[in-house]
């Protein structure tokens, strides 16, 4: 039998059903991969192994009573730090919540747990989900299993390396500016972020509420299906939530792009910051597209050269926000001081870290008297000529695929102390979030250094049936095979 942690989540489902291996096996294997390679990557903060060992039997138990509650019915599954889990610290990689736990699981959480899944833990991730290299952790930074010496991406790092290197089959995301297909394409996974409003936010650490959407990591476009599906539909705990149906994600997956409409998008196809092999890999995909019987047209969507100028006073203005909270009142830490005021400024000093705080005093200046109309607003504004530009785009196209990231992996600590190089890292994800629509990131090969790239697929609104099957036929012509024991061969084992 093969390194069991080396399987897709379809082929675990297969297994197990037919009796080859039981969940407790699966988990033993992942647990086993977790052991050899935390040391060297840091993918996770907590491994919750009493409760993944109890949900394992559960998940025998249910089989052997014939019951199957679906897909991931014993596979373990991990989860980003920002999704709160009852009996399970959440910290969301912040002092400030250190040894938190809450009372109760995130909506997602839940349908993971009626889903039958099997919770490994919590995993690294830039603090509160503000970075894009998972080097603002408060709790150490998290490595690429393809090279150590190179970043994950962020802010999902920890979710993205954990599934590369199978220490997990799956694992849940959120993306607010890229934060899931970002490092989605760093460590050579599959990573989507669903329309907005299909996944339930309810228990997931706001960051900026009119962008952050949870997502998958899987190893195929196939599992990341099924992932979608069981945590997708209405949450009547999310004021945003989709009342509508759900759009099936894994209707289309056999079905080829013949008569498919596809663009791509000029804006991101080259020019400063964007590595040549990055573009050259986007564009022989898009050829076998249209090899496959695709029809592709280059789009021009003039607003996404300013949509990162817009994004970098939304979100930091919501994040100001949300963050309020935090005061050392409620929960998390408290500092003292001889005031409530001082008490306050002395948590908040302490709990967060230099880019949390930079984006705070950023959001709180935008939505300042005599500020607001010239900033906030006027982003806004941006935001509205952006949607406007993805709207008529899928006018005439089905699709739009783009770079998922201007380049690679970066070397650890390259882009630390340069926040607005760091920033520029999802100058090709960011446009999405601000629009609301569906984006993924497939694996189609390695650059000269022995680095996955990752290409983009966008679709409209409530659009991921078509996303996923252009997603996965370009799977299957970049027969990018053995991705997981490739992740390995970096990392002791």
């Amino acid at each position: 039998m093969s390194d069991l942690a080396d399987l897709t989540i379809s082929a675990a489902g297969v297994g197990l059903r037919s009796g080859e291996f039981s969940a407790t096996d699966l988990l033993e294997a992942v647990h086993k991969r977790a052991t050899m390679t935390e040391a060297d990557l840091h993918a996770y903060l907590t491994i919750d192994r009493v409760g993944a060992a109890k949900a394992a039997v559960a998940a025998e138990s249910a089989f052997r009573r014939g019951e199957d509650h679906g897909p991931l019915q014993g596979i373990p599954i991990a989860l980003k730090d920002n999704m709160v889990t009852r009996a399970i610290e959440t910290t969301a990689s912040s002092k400030i919540l250190a040894g938190w736990v809450p009372p109760y699981d995130a909506t997602v959480v839940s349908r993971l747990k009626q889903a039958g899944s099997v919770i490994i833990g919590k995993t690294n991730l830039d603090e509160f989900a503000m970075g894009s290299s998972t080097e603002n952790s408060a709790y150490g930074l998290t490595r690429n299993p393809w090279n150590p010496d190179t970043v994950p991406g962020g802010s999902s790092g920890g979710s993205a390396a954990a599934v590369a290197v199978g220490s997990a089959l799956g694992s849940l995301g959120s993306d607010t500016g890229g934060s899931i297909r970002q490092p989605a394409s760093f460590c050579g996974v599959v990573g989507v972020k669903p329309t907005y409003g299909l996944v339930s936010r309810y228990g997931l650490i706001a960051f900026a509420s009119s962008l952050d959407q949870i997502g998958p990591f899987t190893r195929t476009v196939g599992d990341a299906a099924l992932l979608l599906q069981a945590i997708a539909g209405h949450d009547p705990m999310d004021s945003t939530s989709y009342q509508g149906a759900i759009p099936d994600a894994t209707s289309g997956l056999d079905a080829g792009v013949q008569g498919l409409r596809i663009g791509l998008i000029t804006e991101m196809m080259g020019g400063e910051g964007y590595d040549p092999e990055v573009i050259a890999a986007t564009r022989a995909t898009v050829s076998k597209l249209e090899n496959a019987g695709a029809t592709v047209t280059e789009i021009s969507m003039p607003s996404v050269d300013y949509a990162l100028s817009a994004y970098y006073l939304i979100a930091p203005a919501e994040c100001s926000a949300n963050l309020a909270r935090f005061d050392g009142v409620r929960y998390g830490l408290r500092v003292g001081g001889s005031t409530t005021e001082e008490m306050m400024a002395n948590t908040r000093g302490e709990g967060f870290g230099p880019e949390v705080k930079r984006r705070i005093l950023l959001g709180t200046y935008a939505l300042s008297a005599g500020y607001y109309d010239a900033y906030y607003a006027q982003a806004q504004r941006v935001r509205t000529l952006v949607i406007n530009d993805f709207n008529r785009a899928y006018e005439t196209v089905d699709v739009l695929i783009s770079p998922t990231a201007p380049t690679t992996a970066f070397k650890v600590g390259e882009k630390a102390s340069d926040p607005l190089a760091m920033y520029l890292s999802d100058i090709c994800t960011i446009p999405s979030n601000l629009s609301g629509h569906p984006g993924m990131s497939v694996p189609v090969g390695l650059d000269a250094a022995g680095l996955p790239i990752g290409v983009q697929i966008l679709a409209p609104a409530l659009g991921e049936p078509v996303m996923f099957r252009v997603a996965a036929e370009i799977e299957r012509q970049a027969a990018f095979a053995d991705r997981a024991v490739l992740a390995t061969s970096a990392v002791p084992r």
